[in-house]
């Protein structure tokens, strides 16, 4: 039996997402970091359910909770879901953080050969849909990407108009949904870190059996310190052994890789924008949810130029862009946002503090040719709201900006 909880606040951005898939023959894929709230959203699609079919056959199985340990393997989980489902009838199978079952993509399948079987699945991992479940659900699945909170969502959640003391808390605490049942101070933090450490050991140390976690953590921290800074696995390998810690440049590319898959933090590669082409060596890590950075390597007001480039590149992956690290030439674009056919450039800076500032954030965009929209973010105003075409806007109204 399942319980759905008597208070959730919709997540109307995702939900709309979602609810033109229901009751079709396709795998819901919900997939993000822990506690971001996809847990939540399959309750929020439960209710929606059984508000339009009262008798609704809904099937819950969340592998955090121990009654549902037994469930191993993809023979386990058949077995499990054949027990429950209602002959002759529609049942709603909705599977939490599925990874932790061997071979979950065996039993999916075949629960597919049922026309009524609908069924929504959460993972945290980001190879989860790719490998084996690719070959076996080729066009069978269509994927959710659940972020934190974004800002707007932020407010709504925790009550609060959109001002400057609330875009501090948002830089500072982060969107992780469960802050809402804890003060804004030094214990959301010990949450926070609380949060951190399940994701490390159970996502990344765990899953792939590793031995150094000692220099996993010194890894994120020294990602968590240089948040939006240019690197290669070479480069962090270098650094590294100037505070005596050894690692090879292909353990640190792997060791990333892990880090990326358990969505503790994005990695965006640099982008030719002329030859539309991906470098080979070169990326910036952006943190999932700048309150975790913040719990890892600490808060420090000078930090904000860092936290303001990350929320930037967060509100994008939110709007559904696929982000990449723009140049043309030698001249750095901070995101290159790419959605439906269309681009976005920006620039994000923390402040326009003299005519240097004016000539790197919007010269580099005046360099690009074509005529897709380009913007610098900053948290400063500026007279006029643009620059020989280029707009200016503040992170207060970027942030709110849903389209």
């Amino acid at each position: 039996m399942y319980k759905i909880p008597s208070i959730t606040i919709p997540r109307a951005t995702y939900l709309a997402k979602i609810q033109p898939f229901m009751r079709k023959g396709l795998i819901k894929a919900l997939t993000g970091q822990r506690r971001v709230g996809k847990s939540y959203l399959l309750f929020q699609l439960m209710d929606a359910i059984q508000q339009e079919e009262k008798e609704a056959n809904v099937i819950y199985i969340n592998k955090e909770n121990l009654q549902f340990d037994f469930i191993r393997n993809a023979q386990d989980l058949n077995d499990y879901i054949l027990s429950q489902l209602r002959p002759g009838g529609r049942n709603y199978i909705f599977i939490d953080e599925i990874q932790d079952i061997a071979e979950f993509e065996k039993a999916l399948r075949s629960l597919l050969l049922d026309e009524n079987n609908d069924l929504y699945i959460t993972g945290s991992n980001a190879k989860m849909l790719s490998g084996e479940l690719a070959t076996y659900l080729s066009g069978r699945f269509v994927e959710f990407k659940v972020y934190s909170l974004s800002y707007p969502e932020f407010l709504l959640f925790h009550k609060l108009e959109n001002s400057d003391a609330s875009l501090e808390l948002y830089f500072q605490f982060g969107g992780l949904p469960y802050l809402i049942n804890l003060p804004l101070t030094d214990q959301a933090f010990e949450y926070l870190k609380s949060v951190y450490s399940t994701i490390i050991f159970r996502d990344v140390v765990s899953r792939y059996n590793l031995r150094n976690s000692s220099f996993l953590e010194k890894l994120v921290l020294f990602l968590a310190g240089n948040t939006g800074s240019l690197f290669s696995a070479k480069r962090i390998s270098d650094y590294l052994k100037s505070q005596h810690t050894n690692m090879a440049p292909n353990q640190i590319q792997l060791y990333t890789e892990y880090l990326t898959n358990a969505y503790i933090v994005h990695q965006a590669d640099r982008y030719d924008i002329v030859g539309r082409r991906i470098f080979e060596s070169g990326s910036k890590f952006y943190f999932e949810n700048t309150g975790i950075r913040n719990a890892i390597v600490g808060y420090d007001p000078k930090d904000r130029g860092q936290l303001l480039e990350n929320i930037v590149y967060n509100h994008l992956l939110y709007l559904g862009y696929e982000v990449k690290v723009g140049y043309i030439g030698t001249h750095e674009i901070d995101f290159v946002g790419e959605r439906k056919g269309e681009v976005l450039y920006v620039q994000a800076a923390l402040r326009l503090d003299g005519e240097a500032t004016l000539d790197r954030e919007f010269g580099n965009l005046l360099k690009i040719a074509d005529a897709y929209p380009k913007i610098v973010v900053t948290n400063d105003q500026f007279e006029g709201n643009t620059y020989r075409g280029v707009q200016h806007v503040n992170i207060k109204d970027f942030l709110v900006k849903n389209d």
